[in-house]
This record gives C-alpha cells, structure tokens and sequence, in this order.
C-alpha cells in the first residue's frame, strides 16, 4: 500500500486523538461502509437493483484482490443477505475472515504457493467426493451420511446433502455433545435442489428434511469449473474446527469455493470485511479499526484495489463527477463489549447528540442530495420523536449514574432515532445496532452515522472520518459538550440547508476543534464544499459580485406506490430544485436581478429560490408546470436612468448552470422592475418559491 500525502500530513492530528483516547482510558474503533461501481456502470444493479449479472464477479475480483494485497491468509466466503420485499433471492455477502491478531483461523495448503503451483492443482472429482465427505465425518468423529441430490438448472453439477449439527452443551443440555449427524430419507423423485440461483445450500428441499433434526447440512457440489461447499449454520469454534479439517482434506486439490450463515462475531474473535450487495452499488463493509489511520489504510487500498478490478468511488455523468449514490456510513464503537466506551459513558453519547444536532453542516453537507425528513438519514428533529421527547430522553440518560448503561441507553433513544414511519434504521445516527435483542446483529454497541454518502476522492473520505473521530475526543470533555438542542424551527430547512450557511456551520465547527489543538485542514472541507454546492453562475463589476449555487431542498414524501413484485415503495418528489444568490453590498446598491419576468428582493440575509425542475410521476401537484429555462437578468438600476441590462442567462438544468444567452427580439427584461416580486411561502423565509403567484398590490 502506498500511502498518499494527504494520509502523511493527518498523522498528526490523528496521534494526539489517540493520546487523548489513551489518557481517558477510552478504546474507540471506528467503521466504515464505502460503496463502489465500476468503471461502467451499466444496467439496473448499477442504478436502483440490488444485484444483477456482474456484481458478484466485481464484488469477488474485489475480494480476491484485498485478500492478496492486505490479508493473504484470510477464508473468503460467500453468505446469504437480508431478503427485501420485491427481491426473490436474498441479498449476499461475501466476507474476508481472519483472526483478530492478524493469524488466519484457517491455513489453506493452496495459499502461500507460487501460482504455477496453485495453477496445477485441480478440483474434487466427482469419484473423490463421497470419500472426502468420509474422511471429514471420520476426524470429526461422526459418520457423515450424505444424500445425492440433482440440479435440474445445470445436469453436470453433482451435489451431496449430509446432515451436520454441533450441540453445545450449555446452550442444548438435553442433547450429547459435540458433532451429530443424521440421515435424510427423501423419496427419489423429490431430490432435487429447488429451481432458485445461488448455493446449493441455498436450495435444498428442507420442507422434505426429517422432524426432529436441526436443520444444517454441509452441502457438497462438484461441476466441471470447480467445487465448492456449503457450511451448516455453527457457532464460532466449531465452525473453525470444520473449516480445518475441510482444510487439511483439501491438500493436493484446489482450494474448495466456500458459502454458509456466519455467526455474529461479538466477541473480537475475527477481524471480518465483507463485501455487499446493495441498490446501485458494491457495498464494502471494513472489518473493526482501532483507529483513524487504520481506517484511512483501509480506505487507501479499496482506492488501490478497486482500480485493479475496475471499480472506483464515482461517476461519470455526462462529464459531471458524482458520487456512487451510495451511503459511507461511520460505526463508532468498542474493541469488544466488555470495553465498549459508550456504555458506562452516556453523558458523553448525549454530548454528542447535541453537538450534531446544533451543526446542520454534519447532516446535510456530506450526505447525498436527499435530506430532510425523508431522507434515508433524517436527523432526529426531522424523525418521528417529538422535541419534547428528545429533551426528556438526554436529559435522563444525562443523569444516569456510574456503571454499564446499555439497555436503558439504547431502549430511550431507539424509539426517537428513528424516520417518521417508525424505522430506526433511517436516521442519522441509528442506534439500532448499539442495544436491540430484538433482532441477531442488534446488540453491538454501535453507533452509526448514515448522513454521509461516498465521496469521489479517498482524501475527502478520510478527512471526513478524522473529523468526526477528532469531534469524539473534543467532546469528551464535558466543558465542550453543549448543555441543550437549538430549536431551529422553520430556518434548518428553509435557511440553514443554503450553502453559504453549511459553510459557516462547518468553519465554526473546524474553528473550535482548532482551539482545542486540533486542526484539521480546511481547506480540503472546502473543496467538498464546493464539490457539494457547484457554483451555477459567477458575475462580477469592480466590487459588485453575484454568485449562484445549487442548493439542496428537502424533498417532500410522497405515498407508498406499487412496483414490480407486488410490493410498494417510498418515493420522494425529486422535481424541486433550490439555488442560493450570494450577493455583495455593492452588487445590490447598483444592480437588480430579475427572474423569469419578476424581481428578485436581495438583502444582507441569504435569498434562495425554489423551482420545479421537471414533471415527474408521481409526484406533488402535477397540474404545476416545470418553470425551466429560468431566465435570470442582471441590471444596472442608476438614479434617474432606464435599467441597462448587464448580463443575462438561461438555466435548462442545474448540471449546466446558467448559461449566457442574449434575450430574444422584442424581449425586455428590465420591464420585470416593474413586476411585483416572487415572493417565498412564510413571511420572514429566505426562499421564493415560483409556484407561488405574487401577492397583489
């Protein structure tokens, strides 16, 4: 791994975070979910599907690739998902397993040698395969009884069911033991594998399996590209004994593709980076960092691995570079539960919780164009919780005294961290994963912060990450911590989501990180802010300066809409577009700016304007025509004198910014002085809304 200036020039900043964690004897790890596409994206697993023809080849070119590069001793295995609503199949992950102290739970004979070597091994026979199984019953000390079953989807491919179990003696004490197997009588006609894609361990006809019998099977497939096994669902240590002796079976074969249910990990047994399968995207989902700079390494070699395989962090729209479309989500947490730092800390998470939610920049400048209450990550005054609530719950957790305060933590908290239909999972810090028994991966102690999306360039990524590992330690004095939320009303989505206030949010948020001794760099934030808020149109005259940036707009929800597979969706009218006019005291002492036939009141306060962009279905109001090309006019208004048009220009999309033009014959935009104003839907809002009809004279 190279590692890039801008990684060498945070080393700083990042050791003394670790030496303040050090000193509070606090152990934070940090997570991360980056999401990729390919080169060139095409089809529908590139835009909205899950899955599609090519992202698990991506996703295992991907895998193979930071298994040569960072964990060469790793197991790779590919695991069954979260099975959607509308989705035949689940979902699959494919995830890189090695111990927490860098050993491999497993050594392959396969591994370690050259590759004409590796090139030379072959795969499992189909006569080989019933005394492989019989070698493996025999170390495990249990017979293993396999049953042949057919493939209709493919004839050659051979495939052997043997039942297999695990009975631990705390969990099952009824049971003896250790290992179990068991016979599977099934009628001739019904074995065959059921007519789904993926494992054969997948497609098993368990609705035929025995009564009585747990339902694991180690599955055997043998077909003229290779072979491959099916693990039965075990706890963690006998899942690592089996993956041994298949291991040690294996020698002088090529190394078997491996599928199966992991357990959860919560112990820090493993150190696990899967790989995902997610709506547009490859989801990369890193294994535990201890700290900032093993996240940015991380960060550094999926940028480093990815243009091997062909996948990167953006995309070309037209010669515009976007983002995946894909989250990037941040998971604080623990090394393990025992020493998890939010537990027996709940004045700290709440200092938190209210430093994010007094700093909209946190929301909304690195998050997606989809923000507010229907985003997929709406901050929690935007969710379903009442303020009150919200005030009630930090100030309990607040005060709640010394020792392990998991349960009361997470069980006032999840049900007001979520979306307003209830969700816990769309918010932008999500606690669902911190305390929840509700669900298996509930209770990991995490806390995950959704509002921030895959940025084109890794520096971006990384900056981002040491902000918020730089906010943790900050904040763990409580002189830092804010003592109450702002009550920011109406103004976080009409004035505070404008570009010229993220900035100053953010600035004031980098400058007291800087009187703490922790300077960040900004100009790098400011990049992305630029990145964020592409400037739309720059025009100045001596002092006098207008400039145009896109701006983002909280797109209203529309209602559940039926789609393919007999399911609904929730869509948001993505039709409304926002833009921000930052003028200079010179500008507006001289000049005017009329649009679309009507001026425009500028001030000291921000002015933004609110337009609809295009007709979509479905959406609100469809009867309100899109208001693009938008005209915009600037005029020089002299004391005593016609207006004298200075610049005009047209917008057909945001994308291209206002482009000039020259107004048509017979035009006369300085007539628009004369129009009553647009004027914005609350007095005292700085956004004009053009679908509003001017108010009379």
């Amino acid at each position: 791994m190279t590692t890039p200036p801008w990684l060498t020039g945070s080393l700083a900043v990042a050791s003394e975070i670790d030496r303040r964690l050090a000193a509070a004897g606090v152990k934070l790890t940090l997570g991360g979910e980056p999401t990729y596409v390919p080169d060139l994206p095409e089809g529908a697993e590139w835009t909205v599907a899950a899955d599609g023809p090519t992202k698990l080849g991506y996703a295992r070119a991907l895998g193979l690739e930071l298994q040569r590069r960072a964990w060469p001793s790793s197991t790779l295995i590919y695991c069954p998902g979260k099975r959607y609503d509308g989705e035949v199949n689940p979902r699959w992950a494919l995830r890189l397993i090695i111990g927490a102290d860098g050993e491999p739970i497993v050594r392959w004979p396969q591994q370690g040698i050259s590759d004409e070597a590796a090139a030379a091994l072959g795969p499992l026979l189909e006569a080989d395969a019933l005394p492989f199984l019989e070698a493996i019953g025999a170390s495990l000390g249990c017979g293993l009884r396999p049953l042949a079953l057919r493939d209709t989807l493919d004839p050659e491919r051979r495939v052997w069911a043997a039942p297999l179990c695990h009975h631990d003696p705390e969990l099952d004490p009824e049971a003896p033991p250790g290992w179990e197997a068991a016979e599977w009588p099934l009628d001739e006609p019904l074995r065959e594998l059921l007519g789904a894609a993926g494992p054969a361990g997948l497609r098993l006809p368990l609705q035929h399996f025995p009564e009585g019998v747990l339902r694991q099977v180690l599955t055997l497939e043998v077909h003229p590209g290779g072979w491959s096994l099916f693990l039965p669902p075990l706890a963690r240590e006998p899942l690592e004994q089996l993956l041994r002796l298949i291991a040690a079976a294996s020698a002088g074969k090529s190394q078997p593709l491996l599928s199966g249910v992991l357990p959860l990990d919560i112990t820090g047994h493993w150190q696990v980076l899967g790989l995902t399968a997610d709506p547009g995207v490859l989801e990369v989902n890193l294994p535990v960092c201890a700290n900032w700079q093993a996240y940015a390494g991380w960060m550094v070699r999926l940028e480093e691995a990815g243009a091997t395989v062909g996948l990167r962090s953006w995309k070309d729209d037209d010669g515009h570079i976007v983002g995946t479309g894909g989250g990037n989500h941040l998971l604080w947490g623990g090394p393990d539960l025992e020493t998890n730092p939010f537990f027996s800390r709940p004045a700290w998470l709440v200092g938190v919780l209210r430093f994010w939610q007094r700093h909209p920049s946190l929301a909304y400048l690195f998050s997606n164009p989809s923000v507010g209450p229907a985003s997929q990550a709406p901050r929690p005054d935007e969710g379903s919780a009442s303020w009150l609530d919200l005030e009630l719950a930090h100030q309990v957790i607040e005060d709640l005294p010394e020792g392990d305060q998991r349960v009361l933590i997470s069980e006032t908290l999840r049900h007001l961290h979520a979306d307003r239909s209830g969700n816990t999972h769309r918010s932008e810090i999500s606690i669902d994963k911190f305390w929840n028994p509700a669900w298996a991966a509930g209770c990991q102690g995490l806390i995950e912060f959704r509002a921030i999306e895959t940025l084109p360039r890794t520096e971006w990524i990384g900056a981002i990450a040491l902000l918020w590992s730089a906010l943790a330690v900050h904040l763990l004095e409580p002189a830092h911590r804010p003592e109450t939320m702002e009550p920011f009303g109406p103004r976080l989505h009409d004035a505070l989501m404008l570009p010229s206030a993220l900035l100053a949010d953010l600035e004031a948020v980098l400058a007291r990180l800087a009187a703490d001794g922790l300077m960040l760099d900004p100009k790098t934030f400011r990049t992305i802010w630029d990145w964020q808020n592409p400037r739309l149109l720059a025009w100045e005259q001596g002092e006098a300066r207008l400039e145009v940036r896109r701006a983002r707009e909280a797109w209203p929800l529309l209602c559940d809409t039926p789609v393919e597979g007999g399911s609904t969706s929730r869509f948001v009218d993505s039709s409304l577009r926002r833009f921000e006019l930052i003028s200079s005291a010179a500008f507006r002492q001289r000049f005017a700016v009329v649009l679309n036939g009507r001026p425009l009141t500028l001030g000291e306060r921000p002015v933004a304007v609110r337009y609809r962009q295009e007709q979509l279905y479905p959406c609100l109001h469809p009867a309100i025509a899109p208001h693009v090309p938008l005209e915009l006019a600037v005029l020089e208004t002299g004391a005593g004198s016609d207006a004298a048009l200075e610049g005009y220009w047209t917008l057909a999309s945001e994308r291209d910014g206002f482009r000039p033009e020259t107004p048509s014959d017979g035009s006369s935009p300085g007539e628009g002085l004369k129009a009553a104003p647009w004027r914005a839907a609350n007095p005292g809002d700085v956004t004009v809304d053009l679908r509003l009809e001017p108010l009379p004279a």
